[in-house]
């Protein structure tokens, strides 16, 4: 291997938005996620709406006269 190429490999702290945080390996000073194993429903077992930037409210909207239309209101 090439000497002065590669970048440093630090131990970090990785932070999670539920609060949670993992020590892992990574060229970068530090790691920011916004889901996490301790707080995903696949593994936690329990579901847990995240509407990021209102795309709930977007679909209702873009779609409001079909539902109309057709009689449903969902």
């Amino acid at each position: 291997m090439k000497d002065g190429i590669h970048p440093k490999y630090n131990k970090i702290t990785a932070v999670c938005a539920c609060g949670a945080e993992f020590e892992l390996g990574s060229v970068l000073p530090e790691m920011k996620v916004e889901i996490c194993s301790a707080c995903h429903p696949y593994f936690t077992g329990k579901q847990k709406l995240i509407d990021t930037a209102g795309r709930i409210d977007k679909f209702k909207k873009r779609y409001a006269k079909h539902f109309e239309k057709s009689g449903d209101k969902k």
